[in-house]
Formats: C-alpha cells, structure tokens, sequence
C-alpha cells in the first residue's frame, strides 16, 4: 500500500466555495470559524498563555486541533507566538495590539448568547434531539 506524503495531500486540498473576502462578516467569520478559537483568545487575554495551560482550559480539544487553530490566530495577527531559547523551550501567546480590537466584539457576542441563553439552549436541544 503507497501513502502520499501529508505535504501533497494538503497541496491537493481546494475548496469548493472560494473564500469571500468583500464583506465585513465573511472576513471574521474566516477568522474566527474554528470551534475553539474564540475560547483560546478569552483565555489568552485571561492570562493563560502557555499551549499546556491552554489545553488544561480545553480539555475536549486534541492538542493538534488547538495547535491549528492557535497557528491560524497568528496568521491573522490576532495573536503572537514567543519562543523562549531555554532548554526544554518555553513557548507563549499573547493577544497583539490588532487582536484586542477583536476583544469587544467577542464581549458583545458573549453577553447576546448570555441574554439569549435559554432561547438558544432550547433550539440546539430540539435540534440534537431530531
């Protein structure tokens, strides 16, 4: 049985629908989209900054998965990766000066899901339920 290299099956990727990048909401939507991102930076900004402390915040998360999505972050320059030249080595994230633009809108987000709580809880029950 032959294996092709990771390299090239992620180079075969392509998506289907093209990234939309003229609105507003599709382009925080593509930096945002990932189920644990918005929890990695409450927490980063919280003070956990480290990927172990992370992980222990987010337990159901694999490693690889919040690795992914951390990577992602810091593409976007919504967080910064620091790599301290200490044997064994210490990494850090912390928010930059643009990702804690993010933050308030984060808040808001969280506060209509908080108002909302029941309604929302309801509907995804009844969904899960289906």
């Amino acid at each position: 049985m032959h294996f092709e290299p990771i390299e090239y099956i992620c180079r075969m990727y392509e998506r289907k629908i093209p990234i939309s990048l003229n609105c507003g909401l599709d382009l925080i939507g593509e930096v945002l989209y990932g189920k644990w991102k918005i929890r990695l930076l409450c927490f980063i900004n919280q003070g956990q900054k480290r990927p172990s402390e992370l992980q222990r915040k987010i337990p159901d998360a694999s490693r690889r998965v919040l690795n992914t999505q951390l990577k992602e972050l810091e593409e976007h320059g919504i967080i910064e990766k620091t790599i301290y030249p200490v044997v064994p080595p210490k990494v850090e994230y912390n928010i930059t000066e643009f990702g804690t633009t993010l933050l308030p809108v984060i808040k808001t987000m969280g506060q209509w899901g908080d108002k909302n709580k029941e309604q929302l809880q309801s509907a995804i029950t009844k969904r899960l339920s289906n």
